[in-house]
Order: C-alpha cells, then structure tokens, then sequence
C-alpha cells in the first residue's frame, strides 16, 4: 500500500546545514530542471502520476533555504519500493549531504525491496548499500524508420481499455500501480495505443514530450512483431520526430528491433534490487516506462 502520508512542512534552517523535508509537486520541479541539466531528458509533465503513486515519497534537502539535494522513494506495494531521481547540485557536492539524503529516502520503503536504476559506474556504491545487479538498460534515440504499414490492429486507447491495460501492465512489473497508470495515461500530451489481434490486446505503448525529443515508455508487448507495430504508431503520433526508448538490454529482441528502426544506443543504466521481487514477464518489456520510477 502506498504511503499516503502529506508534504511536510520546512522545518527551521540552519546555516550550512542540511534540512530535510517532503517535497511538493511545486517544489519537485527544481528536482526535474537538476535532471534536465545532467542530460536525463525528464518528460515535461511526469511529475503528476509520479505523486499519484506515493505522495509521501519525494525527499528535497535544503542549505541556506535553498534546494540542494533530492532523492524520491516510491512505494509501489507493502513488498516494493523504487528508488530515483538521486542528486545533489554540482556547487555542493562532496560535503556528505548526498548520503544523507539517500539513507533519509531509502528509510520511507521500510522493509521493501528496493529497485532503482543507476549509471553503471556507480554498482559499487549501490551493491554496499544492498543492491545487486538485474540487467543493464540502454536509451535509443533516433527517428524510427522504416514504418510499419498500419494493418487495422493497432489503435488510440480508449476508456473501454483501461482495465485490460492495468492487468497487461501489473504482469510486466515487480508490483501493481493503477494510481501511477491511470495518472499516467490520462496526463495531457501523453498518447497511448494498444494493439488488439483476435480480440486480444498483444501490448501497449505511450509517448510523450520531453526536455530534447519525445520519450517513449512503456512499451510492452507479447513480442517483437507486436513492439514493432505500436513503435510505429508512436513515431506516426509524434511526425517522425526524435523518438528515445530506454531498452532492457537482457531483452535481446528488444535491442534488434531499436537497431533495426534506426535507433542508436547513448547512455546506459543498471537495473538493481536489494532482494527477490515477484515473477514478472521481463520478455514483454521492449521499452522501460520511466528511469525516475520503473
């Protein structure tokens, strides 16, 4: 069950202190231009399903009143957490206040398993505080082409096509989150098509605006024929414009598709846990929803 608890209000400031406190979704928006900054390219309107799913779970620490390092813990379930958007601005770096405010963040999951995804440099600092390798996840960034031809199987969702999204989607995750899916799907900007073959829906994706291209996510598919029809229609929404996808590597089809679109790997991330999350279909995750929460 997700933590419901609201923002706290600052407390008082200390002269070079570190004061940490729950964030806002007005005060979270210092956090997304950090991560415009460090080259994450956020999307430009995640922040409201973000706090649909936990509230409680976006921690900003302060020096002097002003914001100077973050971190948000999301707790999906009452056995799973993810944990992203860990920075400190580059001026004050150095000084402990990072640690700080990751073991602050990390206190809110409790005693869940915690996923994150992080740059693979930082492994080692990541496996000392328990977490252990799953996979590493590429961006593919590119203008997709050759589309494929429409072929009357793939649509917009509509209303009717809710609920088979939140089963098809809780199969492709470590927990449920239909507070995160229906914020995330009804969020305007955000486009969603699914594709339906015998009455059956074979997968999902969504794309949206962000900071330097479009950002597609999720992308999940029964496979790679099904993943192909619905990229296309995500590059058809967005008129052939820069398309990124974050593609578990450990999905082979996943990456052979991105590259045989035209999509050329940047960046890569590593997919980690702190224990055993639940039996997921990882094979139909040709495209992660979003590094920040999973």
């Amino acid at each position: 069950m997700a933590d419901t608890a609201h923002p706290e209000k600052p407390e008082t400031e200390t002269a070079g202190k570190l004061v940490l406190t729950r964030a806002t979704p007005q005060q979270w928006s210092a956090v997304t231009e950090w991560a415009a900054d460090e080259g994450w390219n956020p999307g430009l309107r995640d922040v409201a399903a973000f706090f649909e799913q936990d509230p409680g779970g976006f921690f900003l620490g302060h020096v002097d009143g002003e914001p100077a390092t973050a971190v948000s813990v999301v707790n999906y379930s009452d056995s799973y957490a993810f944990l992203g958007c860990y920075l400190v601005r580059p001026d004050l770096r150095g000084r402990g206040w990072g640690m700080a405010t990751w073991n602050h963040g990390l206190a809110h999951a409790g005693g869940r398993v915690v996923g994150l995804d992080g740059v693979p440099a930082q492994q080692d600092n990541y496996r000392r505080s328990g977490f252990e390798l799953a996979h590493h996840t590429a961006r593919f960034t590119g203008t997709v082409g050759p589309w494929q031809a429409p072929d009357g199987t793939v649509r917009s969702m509509r209303p009717g096509d809710i609920a088979r999204l939140h089963a098809y989607d809780a199969a492709c995750l470590p927990a449920d989150r239909p507070a995160f899916l229906t914020t995330w799907l009804s969020t305007p900007g955000h486009r969603t098509f699914v594709r339906i073959v015998d009455g059956r829906l074979t997968g999902y994706g969504t794309v949206r605006p962000a900071r330097d291209s479009f950002r597609g996510g999720p992308l999940f598919a029964d496979g790679a024929a099904d993943a192909r029809r619905l990229l296309s229609a995500l590059a058809d929404a967005v008129g052939g414009a820069e398309l990124a996808v974050d593609v578990p590597l450990s999905n082979e089809p996943a990456v052979r598709l991105a590259e045989s679109v035209g999509l050329a790997p940047s960046f890569e991330t590593a997919r980690m846990y702190t224990g055993t999350v639940r039996p997921h279909r990882v094979s139909r995750v040709f495209g992660v929803t979003t590094l920040e929460l999973g």
